[in-house]
């Protein structure tokens, strides 16, 4: 109750703070002209923008309206089809999503990582920390495409590789999953990465099992085994949950909600670096021809056409 009272301030403080500083920036317009002094209206005109941009923000979290929706995220990138290629596609797409989330205020932590045979990345989990963090980052859940010219190909042709997107909320202690103790099997494993002093010198790492479902999470890039087995019965925990409303909603078949086979056909979105530059969100049919904005973490604009078409 407290932190739901802590939130629902926030929002009175932010949309008070908004509307004042929209009062403001007409005063300094009604001086200006008053002064007949055109050089106060470049200020107006860039504070207004701000004010822009704050309105969309809380305009956008208006749409937020899941049960999870202003929890922390988790996300997980898997390369599919496209082999090496894949594996750098991932690596570019773990960049926009780090780069985002720096550009709005989340905190990111790598869970888990497994590194391409010879680049890239086969699959890395993180988690995004901040309000609305699951809510923004819901609209990416899927297959992403990408179509470059690879550097991995001598020839210099054409590729097209295929990525999928994860994402599930972090729950807190206060979301009851039942999880039988037998049902799990655990394996633990020396960490592969960054993660504290004894990282690659003891079994710090933890995979977990779901029997029953087939469910496997894995961490290791917390300090103790201790607290990497903590982080993957959460992300368990998550994956249950989420299993758990689907078949609420409907008969499924696959436990990775609506994962479909990373590859041709089963994309979300596409991003065309040749023979010309495009990102389209085949849901919403959103574009965007700039793709290095939009690899540089600039995706703002799809997951606001994504909330309003699910609205």
């Amino acid at each position: 109750m407290l932190q739901r009272t802590k939130v629902i301030r926030t929002k009175i403080d932010t949309f008070n703070k908004l509307v004042s500083d929209c009062e403001d920036a007409v005063t300094l317009a009604e001086l200006g002209l008053e002064e007949k002094d055109e050089s106060v209206f470049e200020e107006v005109k860039n504070h207004f923008e701000e004010v822009k941009k704050r309105y969309e923000k809380i305009r956008l979290e208006t749409l937020m309206k899941g049960e999870y929706d202003a929890n922390n995220a988790i996300i997980t990138l898997h390369a599919g089809a496209g082999g090496t290629e894949a594996m750098d596609w991932v690596q570019m797409l773990f960049r926009m999503y780090t780069r985002w989330a720096d550009r709005n205020g989340f905190e990111t932590r790598v869970l888990d990582l497994l590194e391409g045979d010879e680049a890239g990345i086969k699959s890395v989990t993180l988690s995004v920390s901040g309000e609305y963090a699951y809510g923004y980052l819901k609209s990416e859940k899927g297959v992403h495409r990408l179509v470059r010219i690879s550097p991995f190909d001598a020839s210099g042709r054409r590729h097209t590789s295929f990525a999928s997107m994860e994402v599930m909320p972090e729950l807190d202690d206060s979301v009851e999953i039942e999880i039988n103790p037998d049902d799990l099997k655990m394996d633990v494993y020396r960490a592969s990465g960054a993660g504290g002093q004894h990282v690659n010198k003891t079994s710090s790492a933890v995979r977990i099992t779901h029997i029953p479902t087939g469910i496997v999470v894995a961490c290791q890039n917390e300090r103790s085994q201790f607290q990497n087995r903590e982080m993957a019965m959460k992300m368990l925990k998550a994956k249950l949950l989420e299993l758990k409303e689907q078949e609420q909603a409907e008969k499924i078949s696959q436990i990775k909600g609506e994962q479909k086979e990373i590859a041709w056909g089963s994309q979300i979105r596409s991003y065309v670096f040749c023979p010309y530059t495009l990102v389209k969100d085949h849901r919403t049919n959103y574009e965007e021809g700039n793709v290095q904005k939009v690899m540089d973490g600039e995706i703002d604009e799809f997951i606001q056409a994504y909330l309003t078409w699910i609205r």
